[in-house]
Parts: structure tokens; C-alpha cells; sequence
């Protein structure tokens, strides 16, 4: 009988930490033309990157390090190319926003019924 064992590897990282284009890179697991790609197609930003300031100078917050990770998981597990994936990560954007929006509401109403019920 034969047994899969996984190992989890866990990188704490400071909120407020940047991470160059080769950082990126390394913790992401990908090649750097492939962020550049993600960075045409609004995947994943820089932070602050100027018009004129060289690839090579770009900076990336904590943001956009777990999407870059979660474009790739998206991309080896589902295979879609970066119109899809762009695509993909927007509308997973929207459905986290209205979970929070319908967690916000449902916190109101039980707020407003507890009021009703004290009346």
C-alpha cells in the first residue's frame, strides 16, 4: 500500500513587503517574461511603476505576489491561457466582493432583528 505525502511549505511575509521583478519571479515560480505578460494583460501590477521606468526597476507588493501564485495555480490546473486567466481572476475578485458585501448585510440585519426583537 502506497501512501502520497504532501509537504506544505509556509512563507510568512511582512503586509507592507515589495519584491522586485526576480523576487517575484523566484516565489512565484515563473519566468520573468511571463509577468511582464501578466502585467500587459492587468493580471498582476506593479507597484507604482512609472511610464518611463525600466522593467527591470519594478516592484510588486504582497497583493500581487498571491495573485501571481493564484494565476498560476489557475493556469497548471485548468490550463487557460492569459485572457482567460485575466479574465477568471476578475470575476473571483467580484464573487469575494459580494461575500463580503452579503456577510456586511447579513450582519446588519441581525443587528436590525436583535433591535426589533428589544422593542
Amino acid at each position: 500500500m502506497s501512501r502520497n505525502t504532501e509537504t506544505l511549505t509556509v512563507e510568512i511575509v511582512e503586509q507592507q513587503a515589495t519584491f522586485t521583478l526576480r523576487e517575484i519571479c523566484e516565489r512565484g515560480d515563473c519566468h520573468a517574461e511571463l509577468v511582464l505578460k501578466m502585467v500587459s494583460y492587468g493580471i498582476i501590477e506593479p507597484v507604482e511603476a512609472l511610464e518611463h521606468e525600466e522593467v527591470r526597476n519594478w516592484e510588486f507588493d504582497l497583493t500581487a505576489l498571491l495573485r501571481l501564485q493564484k494565476a498560476m495555480r489557475l493556469q497548471r490546473d485548468l490550463k487557460m491561457n492569459l485572457p482567460g486567466l485575466a479574465m477568471s481572476l476578475e470575476l473571483l475578485d467580484e464573487v469575494d466582493t459580494m461575500r463580503r458585501e452579503i456577510g456586511r448585510l447579513r450582519q446588519q440585519l441581525d443587528q436590525f432583528s436583535q433591535n426589533q426583537d428589544r422593542d
